[in-house]
C-alpha cells in the first residue's frame, strides 16, 4: 500500500508550515480584512469614502535571485522582494495596495525554510501597509528539485477613478525625480548569476552575496504621502524593473491614437550615485553599453512631475527618508513619431 507520503508529499510538514505562517500573517492585519488564514478564500471589504473605486492588481515573482538565497541558505529576505515587485507596480497608478497573496512551490517541503520565506513576505506587507490575506504552499516531488523553492504572489490595491495616474498629463518641461534603489532589486539575476558565484567574497563592508540579496525597496508609503500632498503635480510614475531604464521609463509617456510618442525624456548623467555593485558587474564582464537596458543602476522608481513643484517634492521625499534627486526632464518632439528605445530615452552630460 502506498500513501501520499510515500509519493513524496509530507502532509504533516505542511501542517507545521501553515501553523508557522499564521503569526506572520496576523501581524499584517489591517481594517478591512474579514477573515484570516485557513479559509478557502480571503475576503476584504471595500474601504468607505471612495466615490468611484477601481481595483488595481499586480503579480510577479522573485526570479532567479532565489538561487543566490539557496546557495547562501538565507531565506528570510526574498519574500520582501516578492511583495515589492507587485506593490511597486500597483503604485505606478497611484493606488494604495490593500492585500497580498503568495504562492510557494517546492520539491520537498521544509517547514522552517517555508516559514522564513513567509516571514519575508509578511515583512514586505508590513512595509507596504497591506494585509497578507492568504496563499498556497505546493509540494511537488519530482517536479522541483529537492531544496529548491519558487515564490510568487499578487497584490490588489484601490484608487478613486478620478485620481488614477495615467501619464496623460505629462508635458514638455516636466522633470523626472528618481528614488534611490537599495541594490539590484529582483531583475537581471540570470546575468548576475553568470558573473558571480563567489558569494562569500568581501565587498563594500559585507559580502557580495549579502549585497545581491538586499531586498527590493518598497516605495509605497513615501510615494502615497507625496501624492496626498501634491495631487496635481505628479503626472506619471514608473517602477524601474525588468528592462531597466530603456524599457520602463518610456512606458509612462502618453502616445497618440496611432501609438506614436509625443515626448522624449532626457536623463542627466551623474545626477545620482551609481551603486558599486553595478560597477562590479561591469568589471566581471557585464556589457557596459547594455547596463541601462537590464538594471535599475541605483534608481528604483521615477516620477514625472510639474517642474514648479519638483524641489518641494524632493524635500518631502527626504522628510520620509527617501533619497530623491532630479535626474532628467521631458522634451516635446517636433512631431509625433514611432521611437526606438534609444530615441525615446537619451542621456546627456
Amino acid at each position: 500500500m502506498v500513501d501520499y507520503k510515500d509519493a513524496g508529499v509530507d502532509i504533516e510538514e505542511g501542517y507545521k508550515a501553515v501553523s508557522k505562517y499564521k503569526d506572520f500573517a496576523k501581524a499584517t492585519m489591517i481594517p478591512g480584512v474579514l477573515n484570516g488564514l485557513g479559509s478557502f478564500a480571503g475576503m476584504f471589504a471595500v474601504p468607505k469614502g471612495i466615490k468611484n473605486p477601481v481595483m488595481v492588481s499586480g503579480t510577479d515573482g522573485v526570479g532567479t535571485k532565489l538561487d543566490i538565497a539557496f546557495a547562501m541558505k538565507k531565506y528570510d529576505t526574498v519574500g520582501i522582494d516578492c511583495v515589492a515587485m507587485s506593490v511597486n507596480d500597483i503604485l505606478c497608478t497611484g493606488a494604495k495596495p490593500l492585500y497580498f497573496l503568495d504562492y510557494i512551490a517546492c520539491g520537498k517541503l521544509d517547514s522552517e525554510i517555508a516559514a522564513d520565506l513567509v516571514k519575508g513576505i509578511s515583512e514586505g506587507c508590513l512595509q507596504t501597509g497591506c494585509a497578507l490575506l492568504g496563499g498556497e504552499t505546493a509540494e511537488m516531488p519530482g517536479f522541483y528539485d529537492e531544496g529548491k523553492y519558487d515564490i510568487a504572489g499578487f497584490g490588489v490595491g484601490i484608487i478613486d477613478k478620478k485620481k488614477i495616474v495615467t501619464g496623460d498629463k505629462i508635458q514638455a518641461g516636466d522633470v523626472l525625480i528618481g528614488l534611490a534603489s537599495s541594490g539590484v532589486h529582483s531583475n537581471g539575476f540570470s546575468l548576475v548569476r553568470k558573473l558571480v558565484n563567489d558569494f562569500d567574497t568581501a565587498f563594500e563592508g559585507t559580502t557580495i552575496g549579502e549585497v545581491l540579496l538586499e531586498p527590493t525597496k518598497i516605495y509605497v508609503k513615501p510615494v502615497l504621502a507625496v501624492l496626498e500632498k501634491y495631487k496635481k503635480a505628479v503626472h506619471g510614475m514608473v517602477h524601474v524593473t525588468g528592462g531597466g531604464f530603456y524599457e520602463n521609463i518610456p512606458r509612462m509617456f502618453p502616445k497618440n491614437n496611432e501609438g506614436q510618442f509625443l515626448h522624449r525624456v532626457v536623463i542627466k548623467k551623474k545626477s545620482w550615485k551609481i551603486l558599486p555593485i553595478f560597477d562590479e558587474l561591469v568589471k566581471r564582464g557585464a556589457n557596459s553599453d547594455r547596463m541601462y537596458h537590464t538594471f535599475n543602476m541605483g534608481i528604483g522608481f521615477v516620477l514625472a512631475v510639474d517642474a514648479k513643484k519638483a524641489a518641494s517634492i524632493v524635500e518631502t521625499f527626504k522628510q520620509h527618508g527617501e533619497e530623491a534627486r532630479i535626474i532628467g526632464r521631458v522634451e516635446a518632439l517636433e512631431k509625433p513619431a514611432f521611437l526606438a528605445q534609444e530615441e525615446a530615452l537619451v542621456f546627456e552630460d
